[in-house]
């Protein structure tokens, strides 16, 4: 299969990028620094990551906010001009078909990025139900992210309107001459922003931020533990169409409007499934767990407690290297899963000892104002 790259692909690969392929596109997994040293500028600098492998797509019209409604447990009728929302398109099971960010442009019109895996699926069950809507799939964009406490600095001192914006809020501005959409939000626990801007500028402006002293280029390897250490779900490992919100640990994002004593209650598919668990607790829950030696966990393996009963599975695991351990997200028996609940992680042959933890493993640091 010929993979698809994105606007920066030569910038990449001039800056000696490592691709790989994912979800469909070749993309770099590291630089030439490597994801540890790549993570740990990015919790201490600002990192540069190219995200335009993710959909990116306008929703407009009358009726686009309860179109959205009927589609996620959100209150989008109560979204602020240019203020976001993280959201989940939910299925009749209660499962999760992908979770995205909702944008409102205007009353009628939103921004969405959804996720690159399951772009195609969302685009077609978007347009399965729009009733005189339309939807644009932003083919010519770029998205960039620009994450990390050094991020507002930078910003400061090359676009003062972004550097102004606080945690899920947007603005139209110009970003080094160019023309953008910069929102303070991002993917690994960090202050920081996302830009979409035209593909055939996406590769200026990446250069003139590269410039900037404080940000080095980060690939794919480290966003994923740097998601991980800041306790953010994954899709295809901690959300699936087989779970549902309240078992993945966001039922923050179901929206107090419609839930079962809100103005709109349900409206949105598996509606009676998922407000039930909200009240009845599901049998499993999404834990971190922590592994005091060097020997690293992996996905699929199996949690056990201290006399070797199975507990659940690990769904993501990688090495934190803001804690300098091995860390892992996992899906396991609620009684079980309290923070300092000893437990065991079946490693090939060997049982290897590790704690529940609370998450994220490390502070978020949304600037909020």
């Amino acid at each position: 299969m010929t993979l698809m790259t994105t606007p920066l692909d030569t910038l990449h690969r001039r800056l000696g990028g490592k691709m790989v392929p994912f979800a469909g596109y070749d993309m770099p997994v590291q630089y030439p620094t490597g994801i540890i040293r790549e993570h740990q500028h990015t919790r201490e600098g600002a990192g540069l990551f190219d995200v335009s492998h993710m959909g990116q797509l306008v929703l407009e019209g009358a009726g686009s906010a309860a179109l959205l409604e009927s589609l996620v447990p959100v209150d989008i009728h109560g979204l602020g001009l240019h203020r976001q929302t993280y959201a989940l398109f939910t299925n009749e099971r209660g499962g999760v078909l992908d979770d995205l960010i909702i944008t409102r442009w205007s009353e009628d019109r939103f921004f969405l990025v959804v996720n690159a895996a399951c772009k195609t699926q969302d685009i077609g069950h978007l347009r399965a139900h729009v009733q005189g809507q339309s939807l644009t799939v932003m083919e010519d964009q770029a998205l960039l992210a620009l994450q990390g406490p050094a991020a507002r600095g930078v910003m400061a001192s090359l676009c003062p309107d972004a550097a102004a914006l606080v945690f899920l809020q947007g603005c139209r501005t110009e970003l080094c001459g160019i023309d953008a959409y910069i929102t303070c939000s991002g993917y690994t626990g960090e202050d920081g922003f996302e830009i979409s801007v035209a593909a055939g500028h996406a590769e200026d402006l990446a250069g003139a931020l590269l410039e900037e002293e404080t940000v080095q280029p980060v690939g794919l390897g480290a966003r994923n533990s740097l998601r991980l250490e800041a306790g953010l779900c994954l899709y295809g490992h901690e959300l699936s169409t087989e779970i549902d919100p309240v078992q993945a640990g966001l039922t923050w994002s179901i929206s107090r409007a419609r839930r079962r004593d809100g103005d709109r209650p349900g409206g949105f598919p598996g509606a009676g499934i998922i407000l039930q668990r909200i009240e009845e607790k599901p049998p499993l829950r999404r834990v971190g767990l922590v592994a005091d030696g060097k020997r690293p966990m992996r996905e699929g393996q199996e949690v056990l407690d201290e006399n070797g009963v199975r507990l659940g599975s690990i769904c993501s695991a990688c090495y934190g290297a803001s804690l300098g351990k091995p860390i892992a997200m996992a899906y396991i028996d609620r009684d079980a899963g309290e923070p300092g609940t000893p437990v065991q992680v079946a490693v090939r042959d060997k049982l290897l000892p590790v704690r529940v933890v609370a998450m994220p493993f490390v502070p978020q640091r949304y600037f909020r104002g």
